[in-house]
């Protein structure tokens, strides 16, 4: 049951760790510190629009996402470490095997951080809505979370594609001498 368990995590971490795995990291991490920011401009957009909020509400909303997202960081760096872990541990590697158990748990209370963070702003945003616009509100919240995950999946897989093949010219490179 625990082999299952770790081998389902890992699979569902898999992607988070790997851009922080790669050896262009400080690449990798303004890449996503972008990434965040248009992800952000996107959300803001989006609700706007589904909220039929004017320029002033839209910047409140902008600075209560904003808020939130700095809350979420460390939570979702947390996530990305415990990913490595298991990533490595799945590997192989004996020194991550002994911190792998710790590694699932931390991750999965960030997890549980971060879901509790998604309520509170979805209750802080919909403080002052009607009813209908609250449910337009958690439709997107649920949309827009979902198409961002596609979004990142496939955005880190290309990156590790990349990865491979320029891994591969070098051996290749190597290997002609």
């Amino acid at each position: 049951m625990n082999r299952i368990r770790l081998a389902v995590l890992t699979v569902a971490l898999l992607p988070l760790g790997a851009l922080a795995a790669s050896p262009q990291a400080d690449a990798d991490k303004e890449a996503s510190q972008e990434a965040e920011k248009q992800a952000r401009v996107a959300r803001v957009v989006g609700l706007s629009a589904e909220l039929d909020l004017d320029s002033a509400q839209a910047l409140k909303l902008d600075e209560t996402l904003r808020k939130f997202d700095e809350r979420r960081r460390p939570l979702r760096e947390q996530v990305r470490e415990s990913a490595q872990i298991l990533e490595r541990a799945a590997d192989g590697d004996t020194a991550a095997l002994s911190q792998s158990d710790q590694a699932a748990q931390r991750a999965f209370d960030a997890r549980a951080q971060l879901a509790s963070l998604d309520r509170e702003m979805f209750q802080e945003l919909s403080r002052d809505l009607p009813p209908q616009k609250r449910a337009k509100l958690a439709l997107f919240m649920a949309r827009f979370d979902n198409k961002l995950m596609k979004f990142k999946h496939k955005f880190r897989e290309q990156r590790r594609e990349q990865m491979k093949q320029k891994m591969l010219k070098l051996r290749d490179r190597d290997d002609r001498g």
